[in-house]
């Protein structure tokens, strides 16, 4: 019998942000609020079970506009885990939060966006990553 495999290319078109902060999540979503001038909503949390293994709860805040989609997600499980490596990108665990940005963004954005990071008192560093660099990608798609 022949077997066939099923191979998926993601298109990860997004720009993804490691953020540093010791900050709660609900502090930090109101500073970036203020800040990037959007409006950061907690959403349910999203839940990720590994079979045999044990389950990833991340928080999640979300601001959606007609042309781009701001995500803050927590990158360290918010429940308690049996996983060994509790986190989202676990590849990059060294940074609480991630910041997750999707649709059209102008071509200056970019520099502005770093420039508005310094200024929010709560962050102590930001970097950001190639999603198609990460080894755990794959957790990032919604």
């Amino acid at each position: 019998m022949k077997t066939l495999c099923l191979d998926l290319d993601y298109d990860y078109d997004f720009e993804l942000f490691g953020l540093v902060s010791s900050s709660r999540e609900h502090k930090l979503a109101w500073a970036l609020n203020k800040y990037l001038r959007i409006r950061l909503v907690k959403q349910k949390d999203l839940y990720f079970d590994f079979l045999n293994k044990g389950r990833l709860v991340i928080s999640n805040y979300l601001h959606c506009t007609e042309y781009s989609t701001f995500r803050l997600l927590r990158n360290k499980s918010a429940d308690l885990s049996t996983l060994k490596k509790p986190f989202l990108a676990p590849d990059i665990k060294e940074y609480d939060y991630l910041l997750q940005i999707n649709g059209e963004v102008q071509d200056n954005w970019q520099q502005e966006l770093n420039s508005v990071f310094k200024l929010v008192p709560l962050i102590q560093y930001v970097k950001k990553f190639d999603p198609n660099t990460l080894k755990f990608k794959e957790n990032l798609m919604f």
